[in-house]
């Protein structure tokens, strides 16, 4: 059979010779990989091989194609190597090695194929041949990384996995990749050109995995120097000035992997390279992680032993050159800082001189101590510290923390006041300033001495205590706590602490301590100023100690002095009470076997703080028989009190009175329990004491006891002949205002008859209070006070006496002084509830009192015709008289008997919305005094009125929202009556919420309610009248 030879198909030729070419062409430089110029070589066999005329035959054809297509991947393979950067190439030098493996194979495999298609015999016998041989050598071909490129594939995968690395295995990677790459570890530009390429490199697949190799290479990068630096770089010798100055350090000083002098330096026996032995020891380690074989870092040779080796001559050599440094940078510091005027410039290299030295060679510190280094910089810290700036105030303060280890050092700088100023350093401006001078102080406080003194320093544990309470800097907050801790072991400090806020050591002491400890902790809390806080605090863990201790001779004075401290606190009542307190302070209160008047003084100071305000201790025990304080038994006991103790304590006494009378629970027991015997007789002398306290407490005692009993205390002042002292006591001003305050309301609760009224007060009187309640109105608006509504609310109370009255100069005394005007000033909004309340009564009042006096009128004989009879709320005509519209007949325009006429009408309506329900009970009974007379002939125009300044709407709106039965029950009788008028029935029929009360009402109302209700009901003809008189309804029409 015939062969015919032809070129082989177009396509498959094109694409191997393209792919041969790219492959033997050269890298565009220098390239130190071995792989790629092997698999070069074998392309270069297989392209002579391909010159020669092959058969046309399908085999052929088919392995052609074959190596077609493994040899463009394989030149794809080759261009990362010639073409990408020498990092990538090394990243991924495993995966592309393995790439060209796989290459090789795939081709001998398809060589083989095209060899056994060749003819046998002729002379295709010599191209079967070298065909035959270069698929077999393929196929035996190994391709291997080298041991470097596989040691700097390792660190680098390593590298990728985001692991830190210290400057010496830094180092160290440079080293390698220097020489996988082929250029000198020093040349610190190539590197900086290879990165480059690198970050740059289109072959870059940005995995996770390259992106940290990258990053990795950037931090070696930045922080690798071709250039060694000395064992300080901040250390300038100024050579070109200084003849004097020590030459830099000789290259052999330097530790190839650090760049840094070595302290301890060695050798490495088998490659007889010094390093400093930290250094070569930590990269043998790193070499061991990464599961490579240690290498020496310089050489790049692989060790078989690790054996190190101490250079001992040139450490000796070393030794002497930091010798010469160091003696020559604390003689230039020590210059520097002595210097006058101070240059900040100077005094930074200083501080930097001397902190090198000190923690670098911490065994010369004593070189920095002697030659006055620490006393200079203690010294430019105390007189230039504003000069230097909060920066350099930071770096002196590190200096001598460093230099605190040297304990002469720490003596000098106590002895010149390091204290003061670290603690002083504590409100610098920069958080660095404040973190070293708490280190500082944390340093010193391993010393109790020290914590002593730094704790005495004005301010300090106020500082430190605002320091550790600041999250915003936790770990200069951590700092702080540990100094205080620290303090909190010292005994003399515990005062200090307590003061600053820091009660742990006092509770503790309190609770754990001796019985002397614990007396020395409750004379401590007695005599410290404490914030409601501290008092707080202190009295939640320390009062059963405390009430203990009461029964300790020695202890008992220091523990009332600590109790009464605590009591100052309204919000510790309860605590104290809870402690089981009031028996413990009653019996020292009550001994009649112990003289101290001072134990009793505090003990009844502490009761008088407890039961200031109502609380818990209405149900306590306040002795060892379970009595309360506002038991008989404790008030009598009281009261005799009064005769047998010295002047200051009586005021205390009183002051407990007052409290436990004023407590809403127990008020009404204790008046009584004082009225009752005599009892109120011990308190009336006490209302002429010269001492103001005692006079100020009687009266409030007084007022108290006349809320209760008006008519008993009116008959005892009477009996005592005092009434006329609270008249005087009023009108002197120069009584205190508390006691005036109280006569105006102990004037105002009690009972006076007319002539009392008239002999006692009278018109005078009247105007006085007039004039000074305007007055007391315009204050208490301006600023409230306790005392002031108190002086309102008597005043107030006053008048009402003047309100009750029918005689014509009563009268006479109401008109001229103005009295409906007044009260109706007092509705004001400003003004207190018990005020609003009281003006309402007196508008009520004059209203009666003016319905009173028309009646009266009216049976005289009159030419004023039949409407003079029906007057209501009218005074007494004018020589010009004015027709009252709701009363038709005559009122003067500014009547003091006439709600309409003094325009009382809606400031009595708004104040029905008032929160207060007297208030409102108030208001609604002086607008009842309008629809008395619902069978007027006039009644129809009060109702118009009413309407025409919003009562009816707002009485509706009461009436449906109130809850007090009382209200509730006024309400809907003056809303009975306002319905009886036709159209004002009309139109509320259909107020849904209106009729669902008034159905309310009607269920669940007492008698007088329902009744009132039903009536309401059937005049808006939502209810059948009841036994057929629905129909007879008075109504009074249109």
């Amino acid at each position: 059979m015939s062969i015919h030879y032809s070129p082989p198909s177009p396509p498959s030729l094109h694409s191997i010779r393209r792919s041969l070419s790219n492959i033997s062409s050269p890298p565009p430089d220098h390239r130190p990989f071995d792989t790629p110029r092997r698999f070069a070589a074998f392309a270069h066999r297989l392209s002579h091989l391909l010159i020669l005329p092959l058969p046309q035959s399908t085999p052929v054809h088919t392995a052609l194609k074959g190596l077609a297509a493994e040899l463009s991947k394989a030149a794809e393979t080759l261009s990362v190597y010639n073409n990408g950067s020498k990092i990538i190439v090394l990243v991924n030098c495993k995966s592309l090695c393995s790439s060209l493996q796989k290459r090789a194979v795939a081709i001998a495999s398809w060589l083989a194929l095209l060899a056994s298609a060749l003819p046998a015999g002729g002379g295709d016998d010599d191209l079967r041949k070298k065909v035959s041989d270069l698929a077999r050598d393929m196929k035996l071909a190994q391709f291997r990384i080298s041991e470097n490129e596989e040691r700097v594939w390792c660190t680098l995968e390593k590298e990728g996995d985001g692991r830190d690395s210290s400057k010496a295995v830094q180092s160290g990677i440079v080293m390698d990749l220097a020489r996988a790459l082929g250029f000198d570890p020093g040349d610190r530009a190539e590197f900086c050109n290879q990165v480059k390429l690198f970050k740059g490199d289109p072959f870059r697949s940005h995995s996770v995995s390259e992106r940290r190799v990258l990053v990795s290479l950037e931090r070696i990068l930045s922080n690798w120097s071709g250039e060694p630096v000395t064992v300080t770089p901040n250390w300038d010798f100024e050579i070109a000035e200084d003849a004097a100055a020590p030459v830099f350090p000789f290259k052999s000083f330097l530790c190839p992997l650090t760049k840094e002098v070595m302290r301890d330096p060695v050798v490495v026996l088998e490659s007889s390279q010094a390093y400093e032995r930290a250094a070569i020891e930590y990269w043998f380690e790193r070499c061991v992680q990464d599961g490579r074989e240690p290498t020496c870092p310089v050489t790049g040779t692989v060790l078989k032993s690790l054996e190190l080796k101490p250079n001992v001559g040139l450490a000796g050599a070393i030794e002497e050159w930091v010798g010469r440094v160091v003696d020559y940078q604390i003689k230039s510091a020590v210059q520097y800082l002595s210097e006058e005027p101070l240059s900040v410039d100077h005094v930074e290299r200083a501080l930097d001189h001397v902190y090198k030295v000190s923690e670098e060679h911490p065994t010369r510190r004593y070189i920095i101590r002697n030659a006055g280094a620490v006393l200079l910089i203690v010294t430019v810290l105390s007189n230039n510290s504003k000069t230097i700036g909060s920066r350099l105030r930071s770096k002196a303060l590190t200096t001598l923390l460093s230099m605190a280890k040297d304990e002469e050092s720490r003596k000098i700088m106590l002895g010149r006041g390091i204290n003061r100023l670290a603690v002083h350093s504590l409100i610098g401006s920069s958080a660095k300033e404040r973190e070293y001078a708490t280190k500082l102080l944390l340093e010193f406080c391993n010393d109790e001495d020290c914590c002593a003194r730094i704790a005495s320093e004005k301010g300090s544990l106020v500082l430190l205590s605002s320091i550790a309470g600041n999250m915003e800097y936790p770990s200069l907050s951590k700092l702080a706590e540990e100094v205080l801790r620290l303090m909190e072991r010292v005994e003399d400090n515990v005062q200090c602490l307590a003061a600053a806020g820091r009660f742990g050591p006092l509770i503790s002491r309190l609770h754990d301590g001796s019985v002397g400890v614990k007396i020395e902790m409750a004379s401590l809390v007695g005599r410290m100023t404490l914030t409601n806080s501290c008092k707080e605090q202190i009295a939640r863990q320390g009062a059963r100690v405390f009430v203990e201790l009461l029964s300790n001779q020695e202890g008992r004075e220091p523990s009332l002095q600590a109790l009464y401290n605590l009591s100052g606190l309204d919000g510790n009542a309860t605590i104290l009470i809870e402690s089981s307190v009031l028996p413990s302070l009653t019996e020292v209160l009550f001994d009649k076997q112990d003289p101290s008047h001072e134990l009793k003084s505090l003990a009844a100071s502490t009761i008088a703080n407890i039961v200031s305000k109502p609380g818990h201790w209405e149900l306590a025990s306040a002795d060892n028989d379970g009595n309360p304080m506002q038991s008989e038994i404790i008030v009598y006991t009281l009261l005799g009190l009064l005769n047998c103790l010295p002047s200051q304590c009586q005021a205390i006494v009183l002051r407990i009175l007052c409290g436990i009378t004023l407590s809403p629970q127990a008020s009404e027991l204790v008046a009584s329990h004082i009225t009752y015997k005599g009892g109120f007789g011990t308190v009336i002398p006490f209302l002429e004491h010269p001492e103001v306290e005692h006079r100020v407490f009687a009266f409030k005692l007084t007022r108290l006891l006349s809320e209760w009993f008006s008519q008993f205390i009116a008959n005892e002042l009477r009996l005592s002949n005092k009434l006329p002292i609270l008249k005087e006591k009023l009108l002197n001003n120069q009584s205190t205002s508390d006691e005036r305050s109280e006569a105006a309301q102990i004037l105002a609760n009690i009972s006076l008859s007319e002539g009392e009224i008239q002999t006692l007060l009278g018109g005078n009187f009247v105007e006085w209070t007039a004039v000074t309640l305007k007055n007391q109105l315009r204050v208490s608006n301006a600023r409230s006070s306790q005392t002031a509504a108190g002086m309102q609310e008597g005043l107030i109370g006053l008048l009402l006496h003047f309100t009750r009255n029918l005689d014509q100069e009563t009268l006479n005394i109401i008109r001229e002084n103005h009295l409906m005007a007044i009260f109706c000033e007092q509705l004001d909004y400003s003004s207190k509830p018990k005020v609003k309340r009281l003006a309402a009564i007196g508008l009520k009042n004059l209203s009666e009192l003016g319905r009173s006096d028309s009646v009266r009128d009216s049976k005289l004989p009159s030419s004023s015709g039949f409407c003079s009879s029906l007057v209501l709320v009218c005074g007494r005509a004018s020589s010009q008289p004015s027709t009252c519209p709701i009363h038709n007949l005559p009122c003067n325009e500014d009547s003091q008997l006439c709600l309409l006429k003094s325009r009382s009408i809606k400031p009595l309506v708004d104040i029905l919305n008032d929160s207060d329900t007297d208030v409102q009970l108030a208001a609604v009974d002086a607008l009842s005094t309008l629809v008395l007379d619902h069978t007027s002939r006039s009644f129809k125009r009060v109702v118009d009125e009413l309407e025409h300044l919003g009562a009816v709407d707002a009485l509706t709106t009461l009436f449906t929202e109130v809850r007090s039965e009382e209200l509730r029950e006024k309400a809907i009788w003056m809303i009975e009556k306002i319905l009886r008028v036709e159209n004002i029935s009309n139109r509320h029929a259909l107020n849904h919420s209106l009729v669902r009360a008034l159905v309310e009402a009607f269920k669940h109302g007492n008698t007088k309610t329902r009744k009132h209700a039903q009536d309401a009901l059937t005049l808006l003809k939502q209810l059948s009248g009841v036994s057929g008189k629905a129909s007879s309804q008075t109504r009074v029409k249109r």
